[in-house]
């Protein structure tokens, strides 16, 4: 069989080696490597980020097979997959603030970092008047509900075995929202599905994510594949490498006058 592996950044700025390296170690084991832009925040995502890493991944000879699939350009075809959880009675609306979530979890028996449900048992009456009138509101996945539906989940991690998925631990993650008519979680699942990857290799800081994929996966009928969770890169305070925190690009790397093979020998050396 062959393995089809996919790197899918976000062009929300310029990539750095933590990004490098993770599209390396999945380039490294593809016989098919594909290339797709998660670019649904369109308020964040900006088309000369996009371009600049397909030039930074072109000069360090990580080549790719078929078209870069762009998100933002499919979100009808999202639309579908969450029609379809909709209609099984699995998403519930959410009107809940940032402010309101924060302190509910702060609550003594609030559960830290999980939407506490304040919304899921909100009257059907209740829930289309605040639609109707205009009240800004989020779409979330009723796990419990979810799970009822599919039973036992597990997942292959490569240098662990099988592991049972427990997507309670993610709680009622957001699959859409007004200004965003899609998420992460919903778009990743129905595009893994769509470009047939068999191997997800990435950062082990999505690795909780994959409790709430198998889930979809099964929901949504597709196959789940096959995990790899890599170690990330971290800087010399031990800190992994981050936009936020202004980690060197590529770019700035490239200008600087190093060579793509001292990058992948870096890699290479970290593996």
């Amino acid at each position: 069989m062959s393995i089809i592996t996919r790197f899918a950044p976000s062009p929300t700025g310029h990539l750095h080696l933590g990004h490098a390296y993770s599209a390396w170690m999945a380039w490294r084991r593809a016989d098919v490597f594909r290339l797709r832009l998660e670019d649904i925040d369109t308020t964040r995502c900006r088309p000369e980020y996009a371009a600049a890493i397909l030039e930074d991944l072109r000069w360090l000879g990580l080549g790719w097979d078929g078209e870069v699939r762009l998100q933002s350009q499919h979100f009808a075809e999202y639309a579908v997959a969450l029609g379809s959880l909709q209609e099984r009675g699995l998403l519930y609306p959410c009107f809940c603030t940032r402010a309101e979530i924060t302190r509910a979890q702060s609550a003594p028996h609030g559960a830290e970092g999980l939407y506490p449900g304040t919304c899921r048992t909100l009257p059907r009456e209740a829930r289309a008047a605040r639609i109707a009138s205009g009240t800004p509101y989020a779409l979330r996945l009723d796990v419990a509900a979810a799970r009822r539906c599919v039973g036992e989940l597990r997942f292959f991690e490569e240098g662990t075995g099988w592991i049972e998925a427990l997507p309670e631990r993610l709680g009622d993650v957001v699959l859409a929202r007004k200004d965003t008519p899609s998420s992460y979680h919903l778009c990743v699942v129905h595009d893994d599905a769509l470009q047939e990857i068999t191997h997800v290799i990435r950062g082990e800081d999505l690795r909780e994510a994959t409790h709430i994929h198998v889930l979809l996966q099964a929901l949504l009928g597709v196959p789940t594949p096959v995990y790899a969770h890599h170690r990330l890169l971290t800087d010399a305070a031990g800190r992994r490498l981050a936009k936020r925190d202004k980690a060197a690009t590529l770019r700035e790397m490239r200008a600087a006058g190093t060579k793509p093979e001292t990058i992948l020998q870096k890699f290479e050396a970290a593996t």
